[in-house]
């Protein structure tokens, strides 16, 4: 099997058909490392045991400044989009097209919670039509 351990989608574990879904996960997982600046071991260990709570001012690389504006807006999109990413279930994944172009239209939500009262569940919630609009992509 080619991958890097912690880089690897979970159902790889029970089976050895890599799926575009397989990559998604991947990338979602080095999206939380850039926004880290570490790798999210503990993290994903805490999503896998549903711990939706966790704020999301408190995964941000605590060796930069707090974002605010645009820059705020721009990194919650891209926690939201690797949060979806590495969904346990394959099918809830986007389509890399999908987040290609989230990102490109730079979707803004107007966020009634401030940053830092902003949870991993808030995040789901927002943006939980990129995931279920999969099943009409091509």
């Amino acid at each position: 099997m080619v991958g890097s351990y912690g880089y690897i989608a979970p159902e790889l574990a029970s089976s050895t058909k890599v799926t575009e879904k397989c990559d998604v996960y991947s990338f979602g997982v080095v999206a939380l490392e850039v926004l880290m600046g570490k790798h999210p071991q503990e993290l994903l260990l805490s999503l896998q045991s549903g711990e939706y709570n966790l704020l999301l001012a408190n995964i941000f690389d605590k060796r930069l400044t707090p974002p605010s504006g645009h820059i705020m807006q721009d990194l919650v999109l891209a926690a939201t989009l690797a949060l979806i990413c590495i969904s346990e279930n394959p099918m809830s994944r986007p389509t890399m097209r999908q987040v290609s172009s989230e990102l490109l239209t730079g979707a803004r939500l107007p966020l009634s919670i401030p940053l830092h009262l902003l949870t991993l569940q808030n995040l789901i919630d927002m943006f939980s039509h990129i995931g279920s609009q999969q099943a009409t992509s091509p």
